[in-house]
């Protein structure tokens, strides 16, 4: 029987991830990655069925456009035994506003809200709107149906006290200002993946996940729904993240403008590009670089000290939530996954919630679910993120 695959596009601010992956039996065919740093363009490509690696190295591709039509060219070139079978193409939306709150199939109507909703993520949705055309003009050859699969869409069952900003109510209700979220593919996984390992009912789960990672958000998640979330009406709330400065005074804004003379659209460039992290350490926004000058310079260890204290707080807010009971904590993301030094040095902030790390667990993490609370603790769980195995499960349903 010819097999029904999907093919993922996953498309970040500087890379683009993308699988080819059978929704039926969950299992990934190939996973493959591009991505620009320091002026070179690789592509890694896994290809799990025939346990091979292809790794190839460019010159800088400056347009983003020509990244995705090289994964396109080398798909065909080298993995056109797999496109043969792919009967969807599904892609990550970053921001679907306030009308679409579920995956949609694509068609002008959805294009046009993408679009529109780029105002709220003008780091990412114009990229997948970039993706999304190029992949309408390879339909011909590939599949027959594009499906939108949003980061907001679990986010959409937080309630109103969860979810407005205490601004005249017109703002939401003329303009649909409000906290939309993201992350929220990936949320929803690792609480699906929780649900299994702890042999539970998802629509009876409480937990706290942590998607940690260059960007970062925390969910408080009840009854296997999200109810409150850190990122807000764009990515840029919430945790210190790599860049971004997430939660402040929106009178330093005011302040910058009014007293230092900075200009609006710089203002907003310092506090996306320029904070975080970066902004503290004045070194980098590579948590790995943090770590390493963690206790030989101080403004590494600065910002790698705010980072965890905002994790911890915000976790620790979230626990009010959980109408009594918190099953687990999990983190998730490149951070979470694969910093023991950061995740321990959250997790020593959070006794008073019942949460205590083994510490031999958490240093043999090797990017399996894993368990790495003690004995005395409630469970805490690393978990890989796997955004691109719901997309490809939502674009099946739609399509089916």
């Amino acid at each position: 029987m010819k097999k029904e695959l999907i093919l993922v596009l996953n498309c970040g601010s500087s890379s683009v991830k993308f699988s080819i992956i059978d929704p039926i039996e969950e299992i990934t065919y190939i996973d493959g990655i591009i991505e620009t740093i320091n002026n070179i363009t690789s592509l890694k490509i896994q290809d799990f069925i025939n346990n091979k690696k292809l790794f190839k190295k460019f010159d800088k591709i400056d347009s983003y456009k020509q990244l995705i039509i090289l994964i396109f060219d080398i798909l065909h070139d080298k993995y056109k035994n797999y496109l043969n079978n792919i009967i969807g193409i599904g892609h990550r939306v970053v921001h679907g506003g306030k009308n679409l709150k579920k995956s949609m199939i694509i068609n002008s109507s959805v294009l046009l809200e993408i679009q529109k909703s780029s105002v709220f993520a003008p780091l990412h949705n114009p990229f997948h709107l970039l993706a999304i055309n190029i992949a309408l003009k390879k339909i011909l050859k590939l599949a027959k149906v594009n499906v939108a699969v949003f980061d907001t869409a679990f986010h959409h069952t937080i309630p109103k006290e969860s979810f407005l900003y205490a601004i005249p109510y017109y703002f939401y209700s003329d303009h649909s200002i409000r906290r939309y979220g993201a992350h929220g593919i990936n949320h929803f996984y690792v609480t699906k993946k929780c649900s299994f390992f702890l042999k539970k009912s998802i629509n009876q789960l409480n937990v706290i996940s942590c998607h940690l990672g260059s960007g970062s958000s925390i969910t408080a998640v009840v009854n296997g729904k999200s109810v409150d979330t850190s990122m807000g009406l764009t990515p840029l709330e919430g945790l210190v993240m790599g860049t971004r400065c997430g939660d402040i005074d929106p009178s330093i804004i005011f302040y910058m403008i009014k007293e230092l003379g900075i200009s609006l659209d710089k203002a907003q460039k310092i506090l996306t590009k320029y904070s975080g992290v970066l902004g503290i350490s004045s070194i980098s926004n590579d948590f790995r670089e943090l770590e390493e000058k963690y206790n030989v310079n101080k403004k590494a260890k600065l910002s790698i000290d705010i980072f965890c204290h905002r994790v911890a707080k915000y976790i620790c807010g979230y626990s009010s939530l959980m109408c009594g009971r918190l099953d687990a904590v999990i983190f998730t993301g490149g951070i979470g996954e694969n910093s023991s030094f950061i995740r321990q040095k959250i997790i020593d902030k959070l006794s008073l919630i019942g949460c205590f790390i083994d510490s031999k667990n958490n240093l043999n993490n090797n990017k399996k679910t894993i368990f790495i609370n003690s004995i005395k603790s409630i469970p805490i769980l690393v978990i890989s993120a796997n955004e691109n195995q719901i997309i490809a499960k939502e674009t099946y349903n739609l399509i089916k």
